[in-house]
């Protein structure tokens, strides 16, 4: 299976949000929005690793429980500006487009290909990493066919 050249470089993510503090919809709207109020430590380690072009699904958590779209990182950690104290980071985060269909978190469970997903096995985490293989299996679930335009 052969990829574009720079996805060889390319991280995959999940980002969370609860749809009524910020959902899809919004996302959509906004087109390019900071990622902030990210208060956890492990969480804040995952943000500030990503790099700019790396791509995370859009989950909905709480009420959806589902991936619905994909984001590209449009810009790299830098300080959270709705931070009130500490080292917090956030990051810029670009609409892709939408899951074509949503995948959801009972489906993930049940797939024992996705048996070791961080979003599984670290549940209370908003911002995980997604490995190649799993990317590929969850876009393949959802109908995402993963053209990036630059």
């Amino acid at each position: 299976m052969s990829r574009e050249p720079d996805a060889l470089a390319r991280q995959y993510w999940l980002v969370k949000s609860e749809p009524d503090a910020f959902s899809w919809d919004e996302q959509v709207a906004n087109d390019v929005e900071p990622w902030t109020g990210v208060r956890n430590h492990q969480a804040k380690k995952n943000l500030a690793a990503m790099k700019k072009g790396d791509l995370a699904f859009f989950y909905h958590s709480n009420e959806g429980r589902e991936i619905v779209g994909v984001v590209e990182i449009a810009r790299e950690a830098y300080p959270d500006p709705s931070a009130e104290a500490g080292p917090w980071v956030c990051v810029d985060v670009k609409t892709v487009g939408p899951m074509p269909r949503a995948v959801t978190l009972a489906e993930m469970k049940a797939d024992e290909a996705l048996s070791d997903l961080a979003l599984i096995r670290q549940s209370r985490l908003s911002v995980v990493p997604v490995s190649h293989e799993h990317w590929t299996h969850i876009c393949a679930l959802g109908g995402w066919k993963g053209v990036v335009s630059r």
